[in-house]
Formats: structure tokens, sequence, C-alpha cells
């Protein structure tokens, strides 16, 4: 489904990934697991559309496609390390905000959708909350209900189990399987090596150099 060869970005005084080869298949869960310094949150930055791409080639479907494409196309929802929920914002207006924005969603389409995926995240009577009410878990739920909105092809998550109490954990762990189970491409960055090894279908560890 989608392939990195050559990713490459220069980085404070080093260029990083220029032997870098990746490929994610379609309905499967890929973690990149290191310590930090192996620039993985970078990578994912990289595809998202948040760090430029000095070089590399990027096949999607079978088909090179520009080095931007997948930011352009909002192929990659981006489920945030720190969550960057928006605090003066309800949950409700967190979700609709980017797909009325960036997709020309209809407000009431939009409101529709995201009160479906509340439900389905177990968050349909949180609707009206601000994030400042959310526990670490809720709000990693809001995130990815947001990330959701733009119905990507992949799902890609910065660290997220990270802060998390061993509870939250699993919740969060429970979330990645369900989309696993329902068919979801999903990228995971942490440097958790046991969380990746129950959640994803492939390993990947990047060393710092």
């Amino acid at each position: 489904m989608l392939e990195i060869r050559h990713l490459s970005k220069r980085f404070f005084d080093k260029q990083i990934f220029e032997d870098f080869h990746l490929n994610i298949q379609e309905g499967k869960t890929l973690a990149i697991v290191g310590q930090s310094g192996g620039g993985k949150t970078t990578l994912l930055r990289m595809l998202a559309g948040l760090e430029s791409i000095d070089s590399g080639q990027i096949f999607y479907k079978g088909k090179e496609v520009g080095l931007d494409y997948l930011a352009k196309e909002q192929l990659l929802g981006f489920v945030f390390q720190d969550f960057q929920l928006f605090p003066h914002l309800s949950v409700l207006e967190n979700l609709t905000l980017s797909p009325i924005k960036t997709k020309s969603m209809k407000e009431q389409e939009a409101k529709e959708k995201a009160l479906q995926l509340l439900s389905r995240l177990g968050l349909g009577e949180h609707s009206h909350l601000y994030p400042y009410a959310l526990s670490g878990g809720q709000k990693q739920r809001v995130a990815l209900a947001r990330a959701m909105m733009i119905d990507p092809e992949i799902i890609g998550y910065d660290e997220p189990t990270s802060a998390l109490d061993p509870e939250l954990r699993q919740e969060v762990e429970k979330l990645i399987l369900q989309n696993k189970a329902s068919g979801m491409t999903q990228l995971i960055i942490t440097h958790d090596l046991d969380f990746a090894e129950r959640v994803a279908d492939e390993l990947i560890e990047i060393q710092p150099k």
C-alpha cells in the first residue's frame, strides 16, 4: 500500500533516513521502535507534512507520488503524543473544526460523523466537555477520533502510551487492536517494545546514530 525509499532530511548537522526503506501493507499495523534520538517522530511528521522532506521516493498503491502526497490528500491521520486538543473548544468542536475548514464538510454532517465516532469510542456523553475535564485516556480517544474525521487511509500514532499509567496504556492498546480488527492501516511510533509486540503485525527497530 505505502512504500518509502531513501527518505532523507537534513536534521541539524546530519542526514537521516538515507538508506531507510519502509513498507506498510494495507490493513496491517506497523510499529517503529527505538529510543529517543533515532528520528522516529521526525519520520512520522515528515509523512504527515509537518516536517519537510529533502529527497526520497514514496509509492502509494504501487504508483510513485509526490513527497507531499500523503499530507496534501489527507491520507494520514496524525495522533499527537501530547494530543494537541484545542483547550478553548469542546470535544465536538475539536472534531468538527478541520473537516469543515479543510474538506468543506457541512457543519451538520460533521457533527453527525463526530458523534458517531465518539459513541464508537465510548465518549458519546463527553461531546460537550472541554479537554481540561478529560482523563489522559479520554484525550487519547478524542485525538484518535479527530484523526479519523478525515477518513484517512492510515492512522499514525506518535508515542501513544507515553506518560500514561498502566490502566490507560491498556485502554489505548485495546483501541489500536479494535482499529486493527476493523482493517485500519496503522503506523505506530513508540519506545515501548512490549506494547509494540502486543499490537503490531510487524516491527522495525531504529537505532540512534
